[in-house]
């Protein structure tokens, strides 16, 4: 019986890329999306075709404990169990202190640490034999300061703390880790200013935004055997900054 991994907010991105490595390697996936439901059908088909893996895909807002309750409901249902969960669902408005409103600023938090502290929670049940939960968060927290977009910063900080909370309150058979991303080509930063981008791009030691493969690549690690003694850990993976 092949393992199942699900990733949230895998329709695009990271997210994408990180199915894709799980189902390279043999994992039956789930692909989960909020409003991208054609880029979703996208990588179900690609992995189907690709790797002769099975993927599911589901519609389901994070944030939204009855909708993820729905989605785990779906995945015992049509799996029976889940081995790998990536809780990589994540949003941001770029907004200034004085700009960025309550409501927005509550929304980044629901999505990126509400999110992922419900998913963990539904998963874990289906999580009996053991299995590792990567959560997806961002050096905005740990050495970053972007005053634009704080709400995107705390919200990273708070899902660092969450994975060293998990990791104790799961163990011993699930562990928990994080990577903490630096720039990357997303859709995310698609339309930061060039001069911005370069400015940034100056200060990598790599000299060059991330690809999400090699995102993918740090989560597929953190997740799989060969790193079967890492928990509560946050993997930065910024190409040095």
């Amino acid at each position: 019986m092949r393992k199942v991994c699900l990733v949230t907010g895998s329709a695009r991105g990271i997210g994408r890329a990180t199915i894709l490595k799980f189902a390279e390697n043999g994992y039956d996936v789930v692909v989960n999306y909020s409003k991208s439901e054609q880029e979703a059908l996208k990588v179900k088909k690609k992995v189907e075709n690709d790797f002769g893996v099975r993927a599911a895909i589901f519609k389901a807002d994070v944030s939204s404990e009855q909708q993820v309750a729905e989605m785990f409901s779906f995945i015992k249902k049509e799996f029976g169990r889940i081995d790998v969960v990536v809780n990589n669902a994540g949003i941001v408005f770029d907004r200034d202190f004085d700009e960025i409103t309550v409501e927005q600023f509550k929304r980044t938090l629901d999505v990126n640490l509400l999110g992922a502290f419900l998913v963990s929670r539904y998963a874990r049940p289906l999580m009996r034999a053991g299995g590792a939960i990567v959560n997806v968060s961002s050096t905005n927290g740990t050495k970053t300061i972007s005053p634009e977009c704080l709400d995107y910063n705390i919200s990273k900080v708070g899902l660092q703390s969450l994975t060293r909370d998990l990791a104790f309150q799961f163990k011993p058979k699930i562990r928990v880790n994080a990577v903490a991303v630096g720039w990357a080509d997303t859709d995310m930063n698609k339309d930061l200013p060039q001069e911005y981008i370069k400015q940034e791009t100056a200060k990598i030691y790599l000299g060059r935004f991330a690809k999400p493969s090699e995102i993918a690549n740090a989560i597929y690690f953190l997740a799989s055997d060969e790193s079967s003694y890492v928990n509560g850990e946050v993997l930065t993976v910024d190409g040095g900054y």
